[in-house]
C-alpha cells in the first residue's frame, strides 16, 4: 500500500495525466450574440488542462445547460434556444476562427485556443464554416487541434500583398506554399471569383456562410452588404473592401481579402488586425472604418 501512494503521489507531482490532467497552456473564451455584434459574458482567459474540452472550458465559467446526456448546448446564462417570428436561433461554436466539426463535449483542447460561442438566428446560413473574428487564429497555431502553415495567394493584389504578408507575419503565422496551407486570397474581385472557395460568395449566405456578395453594375464590381436575412441591406462604393472567411468541403479554411479595385483590396488588407476584426463574422470597410457583416 505504502508503495502504491509513493507512486501516485509521484505521478501527480509530475503531471502525467491523473485526474484532470497535466496544465497544456490558456485558452481563451468568447460568448456573443447576434454574429458577435453583442457580449453576453466577459472574454477570460482560462488555464486548460490534458483533460479539457470546449464543454469543459464553457462550463467553468458560464452558467449552462445541456441536452442529449450533455452534448448539446441548450442555454448559456439563461439564454436559450428559440424560435421567434419563424426564425431558429441556437449557439454556435469556433475554435480558432473554424467551425467545428464535432461537438463541444468531444473538442479536445492542446492549449492556446481561441473559443467563441455566439448565439444568432441561422435561417439565412445554416453553416457558417470559418469567421475572422478569432484573429490571430488560425494562423498562429492552425485549427482542428493541428498547426499550419499559411500561403499567401497574390491575385493582382499589388502592394496589398505585401501588407498581407507583413501582418501574417506579426501575427506568429508561418508563410509557406503548399498544399495544407491555410491560403489567403489576395486582389480584386474579378480575379479571386474564378478561385473555387471564393466563388462560394455567389452562392450567397447558404454556400459560403459569408454574408456579403459582388454585383455587376455600369461602373463594374461592386460589394454589396448582406443582413441577417441574407437579403441585400447595402451597396458599398467602389473604395470598400472586404476581409471574409469561408471553406470548402474540408478543405482549410480560406480568407479573401478583396475588394473591387486596387484601392479597395489595399483598403481590406490594412484590417488585418484584433482591433478591427475581432468577434466579427466578416469585415468591410469603408473610409477608413471597419463595418460588420452581417449588417444589422
Amino acid at each position: 500500500m505504502a508503495v502504491a501512494i509513493a507512486l501516485l503521489m509521484a505521478l501527480a507531482t509530475a503531471g502525467c495525466g491523473i485526474g484532470v490532467g497535466a496544465e497544456i497552456g490558456p485558452v481563451s473564451l468568447t460568448v456573443t450574440r447576434d454574429y458577435g455584434s453583442e457580449p453576453v459574458a466577459p472574454a477570460v482567459r482560462d488555464g486548460a488542462r490534458e483533460s479539457d474540452t470546449v464543454m469543459r472550458v464553457l462550463d467553468r465559467n458560464a452558467t449552462i445547460e445541456t441536452r442529449y446526456g450533455g452534448g448539446f448546448v441548450e442555454s448559456i446564462d439563461g439564454l436559450s434556444e428559440a424560435v421567434r417570428d419563424g426564425r431558429r436561433y441556437d449557439w454556435f461554436f469556433y475554435v480558432n476562427g473554424v467551425e467545428s466539426p464535432v461537438g463541444a463535449a468531444d473538442f479536445t483542447l492542446h492549449g492556446g485556443e481561441a473559443i467563441w460561442w455566439d448565439y444568432r438566428d441561422w435561417s439565412a446560413a445554416p453553416r457558417v464554416p470559418a469567421v475572422v473574428g478569432a484573429w490571430p487564429q488560425p494562423f498562429a497555431s492552425g485549427y482542428e487541434g493541428e498547426e499550419h502553415p499559411t500561403w499567401v495567394e497574390c491575385e493582382g493584389g499589388g502592394g496589398a500583398c505585401s501588407t498581407a504578408r507583413d501582418r501574417l507575419l506579426s501575427a506568429g503565422a508561418t508563410i509557406r506554399d503548399e498544399g495544407s496551407a491555410i491560403p489567403v486570397l489576395v486582389g480584386p474581385w474579378a480575379r479571386l471569383r474564378h478561385d473555387p472557395a471564393a466563388a462560394l460568395l455567389e452562392g450567397g449566405p447558404q454556400e459560403s456562410g459569408v454574408f456579403a456578395e459582388f454585383a455587376t453594375s455600369n461602373r463594374g464590381w461592386e460589394l454589396v452588404g448582406l443582413g441577417e436575412d441574407g437579403d441585400s441591406a447595402r451597396r458599398f462604393d467602389a473604395a470598400t473592401g472586404l476581409v471574409a472567411a469561408t471553406r470548402r468541403y474540408d478543405g482549410p479554411p480560406v480568407w479573401l481579402v478583396t475588394g473591387a479595385t486596387a484601392g479597395a483590396v489595399r483598403s481590406a488588407a490594412a484590417l488585418l488586425d484584433s482591433a478591427d476584426l475581432r468577434d466579427h463574422y466578416a469585415v468591410a470597410t469603408e473610409g477608413g472604418e471597419e463595418v460588420p457583416l452581417p449588417l444589422r
